[in-house]
């Protein structure tokens, strides 16, 4: 009996760290996907917060798409598109208490030629 419980508090830990996982995974890599959309040449970075609504809704739900912002930036002289969406983490699966994560892709922003 004790065995039991402590094998099924064991299983919903595993459960619960992969369902993090998958939600974290899941906001970086449309992050990054929306950075590089919003990088290209003839595009801007509102572009790319749009774009990585659109993967973070599919994936996910319109909750977690709810906080998204692009922007350009400039690091050690290279123009770059950077998205950030925070969003929330869920701590007990998906309808209990939730954290919050906040991650951000970038890309190099394409330029014309002079």
């Amino acid at each position: 009996m004790l065995v039991g419980g402590l094998v099924i508090v064991l299983v919903l830990g595993i459960v619960q760290l992969a369902l993090a996982l998958h939600v974290r995974n899941v906001l970086v890599d449309s992050a990054s996907e929306g950075a590089r959309y919003g990088a290209l040449l003839g595009r801007t970075p509102a572009d790319g917060a749009q774009r990585t609504r659109e993967l973070v809704t599919g994936a996910l739900s319109a909750s977690y798409a709810s906080d998204v912002t692009s922007t350009r930036v400039v690091r050690d002289g290279v123009t770059l598109v950077e998205v950030t969406v925070t969003a929330p983490l869920p701590v007990v699966g998906l309808v209990g208490p939730t954290g919050a994560v906040t991650v951000s892709g970038h890309a190099i922003a394409e330029e014309s030629l002079p």
